[in-house]
């Protein structure tokens, strides 16, 4: 991706070209006279060459390209904070540029976001972006460090598309054939439903950014509505939920989403919901020392997941400034050995990116060590 060209003065009806899909491009490009394969040399220049910028989309002719300069949008987040984890885990802290104009602001509807972040996970084969799909979270899970920032605002499909498009350019030299996308980043995707749906089709599809449906996973906390939205879907990522509890007063205590879709409601759904042939359900459970971990719980999530076909990701709780614990390793052990008895894939996931805060739950925009500089998208002056 070349540089950033020199930001241009746009009027207040100048529209995003990040994250309209190529139906919405030919729109656009009807409105303004163009031809209709126009629509998909920019869809290309901007999912698969990722340009930065419309002036350096090539493929389109000069006097074209002076015209969507001026009256378009191409707002790639910038890079506030980077952050090196010893294991190679990368935390960004992104931000958009301000608004224009007060007027082009309140006509979009949109509170201006201070922060996001994602996180760049590099492994042998293959790289997983973490992407927020919220400027902080409402769902107020009491285990998790971005609960604590609130609800600023949803992200929109160009501001969700825009985190992986940076995060593989930042990362170009080092990346590998694969390519997971995760949205468990800050935010309760599927309360964000339809701006995720628009990111998640342009992020799938082999036209755009070409990430495989095996390879792009959306997490929940278990909203039930959602979830039967996103049965519907022809395209779709895989589903995880995030359960971590064995029966609805202990996950009251910790979800108190639960309240609204307590335990038997969501697994109804999850058992209604169609699995692909190559596809399991995820359950994610975070293993709190003396909270949810012993061997009783392990036996009562067992007769909860009878009969789905599904996996169970064990997460020990990452450090943070909150009344839970890490639970001892004998402990985890044990919670997967049984669920290994009772026929369950169970599988322990160690986070990465713990010293950085970039590991699950810690993302809440904390200062914890000096900022690396960034190469891609310096902070504006």
């Amino acid at each position: 991706m070349p540089p950033v060209a020199p930001e241009f003065q746009h009027t207040e009806e100048a529209q995003e070209l990040l994250g309209k899909s190529g139906d919405e491009l030919h729109v656009l490009m009807a409105r303004l006279g163009e031809p209709a394969y126009r629509a998909a040399q920019i869809y290309h220049a901007l999912y698969v060459e990722r340009r930065a910028s419309v002036g350096a989309m090539t493929n389109l002719p000069l006097p074209l390209r002076e015209r969507l300069e001026r009256e378009t949008r191409l707002s790639l987040p910038r890079i506030i904070r980077r952050y090196d984890s010893a294991d190679g885990t990368v935390r960004y802290v992104l931000a958009w540029h301000a608004p224009e104009s007060a007027a082009g602001n309140a006509k979009s509807g949109l509170k201006p976001v201070a922060s996001v972040e994602a996180v760049f996970m590099p492994e042998r084969e293959r790289q997983t972006i973490c992407i927020s799909t919220q400027a902080g979270c409402a769902v107020d899970c009491h285990f998790c460090l971005t609960a604590t920032l609130g609800l600023t605002r949803n992200l929109t499909a160009a501001e969700m598309v825009g985190q992986v498009l940076l995060l593989l350019e930042e990362n170009r030299e080092v990346l590998r054939p694969r390519t997971n996308v995760v949205l468990m980043g800050q935010g309760e995707p599927l309360l964000n439903y339809d701006a995720v749906m628009a990111a998640l089709r342009i992020m799938l599809d082999p036209a755009g950014v070409g990430i495989s449906p095996r390879h792009a996973t959306l997490s929940t906390s278990g909203i039930v509505p959602g979830i039967e939205r996103l049965a519907q879907e022809a395209v779709r990522p895989k589903l995880a939920v995030s359960l971590n509890a064995s029966g609805d007063a202990q996950r009251d205590a910790l979800m108190p989403i639960n309240r609204r879709y307590p335990i038997k409601m969501l697994l109804d759904a999850c058992r209604r919901y169609p699995l692909r042939s190559w596809e399991h359900l995820t359950f994610e459970y975070v293993l709190m020392g003396g909270a949810n971990d012993s061997p009783d719980d392990a036996r009562r999530l067992a007769r909860l997941l009878a009969g789905l076909r599904c996996k169970v990701n064990l997460i020990p709780w990452n450090p943070g400034e909150l009344p839970y614990c890490a639970p001892e390793p004998a402990s985890t052990e044990e919670f997967r050995r049984i669920l290994t008895e009772k026929n369950f894939g169970a599988f322990v996931r160690y986070s990465r990116g713990r010293d950085v805060m970039a590991a699950c739950g810690q993302l809440a925009l904390l200062e914890n060590i000096r900022p690396a500089p960034s190469a891609f998208a310096p902070e504006s002056p």
